[in-house]
């Protein structure tokens, strides 16, 4: 049994995000859930942890300032220095955000690349940044696990600027990972196809939800735990071996050489 670790998951109050710190708190470590608005949320799912030393912490990804202080208040508030992050917290694919480029007028282009810019890429980057360089200055080991996607690969022609926003985590973590490597930090980024939550529920249960099951030959969409024990795994002494790699979590709904 290894010493707790302090964890910090972005975008953790449901969804993906709940699973990935449930599994780290099921295995005995503290977790810090984050969210940005979603208070009520994140309290309850603090709460539905295993275990104990469990927090909360808030803060807008959007805002670079709030974004790079959340592993400090992680940090403060479970008591140590966060060593596992989760960069699981972003702007999504909704139907309200789509973004064609046949079809979207100059303004609300504009504003879809900055919103998921500013947001899924930067606001990561800067949660990144703060937690690796703690750790660096404190001569500790980590691991940063990202939740990218599988339309980085497949493509996602009605929301490109979500797709480019998660391309720049997947490039990031490339380049970290041989930048940390030499302090003992492992980065890794998981690539999830359609993953059942409650954000898409309507979707699943709408008539589109058999041809988004039918995109695999298992014939049905990923579970938020099947993503979570990804994470787990990669988060563990064992994977270090694993820096730099993508991990395709798709159901062969989407293969690449």
């Amino acid at each position: 049994m290894t010493a707790p670790r302090a964890v910090l998951v972005t975008g953790a109050s449901r969804g993906i995000g709940r699973a990935i710190a449930t599994a780290f708190a099921e295995q005995g470590d503290r977790v810090a859930v984050h969210v940005r608005s979603a208070v009520d949320e994140g309290e309850a799912t603090r709460a539905s942890l295993p275990g104990e030393g469990h927090a909360l912490v808030v803060g807008d990804l959007g805002d670079a300032d709030q974004a790079a202080g959340l592993p400090a208040a992680a940090e403060e508030a479970l008591g140590a220095p966060v060593t596992v992050l989760v960069n699981n917290a972003g702007i999504a694919t909704t139907p309200a955000l789509t973004h064609p480029p046949a079809t979207t007028d100059p303004l609300a282009w504009q504003r879809s690349w900055e919103d998921y810019l500013r947001i899924n890429t930067l606001g990561t980057a800067m949660v990144t940044h703060a937690m690796t360089r703690r750790l660096v200055e404190l001569g500790l080991p980590g691991r940063v696990i990202t939740i990218g996607t599988r339309g980085v690969h497949r493509g996602e022609p009605d929301y490109p600027a979500y797709a480019a926003s998660k391309a720049a985590l997947h490039s990031m973590d490339a380049s970290l990972a041989v930048a940390l490597a030499p302090h003992g930090i492992a980065v890794a980024t998981v690539a999830p196809g359609f993953v059942d939550t409650e954000r898409v529920a309507d979707r699943l249960d709408s008539p589109a939800g058999e041809a988004i099951r039918s995109d695999s030959p298992f014939g049905r969409v990923g579970r938020p735990e099947e993503v979570a024990s990804a994470v787990l795994w990669l988060a563990s002494p064992d994977a270090q071996w694993a820096s730099g790699a993508t991990l395709d979590l798709n159901g062969a709904s989407h293969l690449r050489p």
